[in-house]
């Protein structure tokens, strides 16, 4: 009767591990996800890695779009490291290379040749892009990003600018867009945490 008992416990406990391993819900991410994802419009910009690049420069890797500019006091240093101090752990989840593109905002004081040395600082990870504004702000409002424009003829100035970031798979598509914490008192980033464990099951 006691072997019949333990059989009984044993199937009962397999049958549940099963169900669990089947019907637990799958861990959904904090980032906002297109499904399916979705195609970017033409675009052409400067680059500071292969002169003029069009939508095909984004294919055959991971890339992190942020918008930002060279005399960002805030925002853009902190996340461009934090970036940095991660593209590694990200680049263990996928076989396609991880990249980072910084979309400068400031194309009047924003010229390729400064843009290439900022980039350069953060490591061969980092690709920074521009275009005037005629090109630049539709590119910016495709991803879903905003930028404000400083007024005529004022020299020291900041830029209002989005601070997500918007993730494109290797097919060139928009994938993901991780949107800033916003903490009283504290500048607007996103969560590395987040980035890490959200890329691992997006790109899963």
């Amino acid at each position: 009767m006691s072997r019949i008992v333990t059989l009984l416990a044993a199937l009962i406990a397999l049958a549940a591990g099963f169900a669990v391993y089947n019907f637990w819900p799958e861990e959904k991410p904090e980032a906002l996800v297109y499904e399916p994802p979705r195609a970017l419009k033409p675009f052409t910009l400067e680059s500071t890695a292969a002169g003029t690049v069009e939508n095909d420069a984004l294919k055959g890797q991971w890339t992190l779009l942020f918008t930002g500019y060279t005399f960002c006091p805030d925002i853009c240093p902190t996340t461009m490291s934090d970036l940095k101090g991660v593209i590694p752990e990200l680049q263990r989840e996928v076989s396609e290379p991880v990249k980072v593109w910084l979309i400068s905002v400031d194309p009047k004081r924003d010229d390729i040749e400064r843009l290439t040395q900022y980039v350069n600082y953060f490591g061969d990870d980092f690709v920074g892009v521009r275009a005037e504004h005629k090109e630049l702000f539709p590119f910016v409002r495709d991803l879903g990003l905003m930028y404000s424009i400083p007024d005529e003829g004022e020299e020291n100035y900041l830029v209002n600018h989005s601070a997500a970031i918007i993730l494109v798979n290797p097919d060139g598509n928009r994938k993901a867009i991780f949107n800033a914490d916003h903490q009283r008192g504290e500048i607007p980033v996103v969560s590395m945490d987040k980035l890490k464990k959200d890329f691992a099951i997006i790109a899963d």
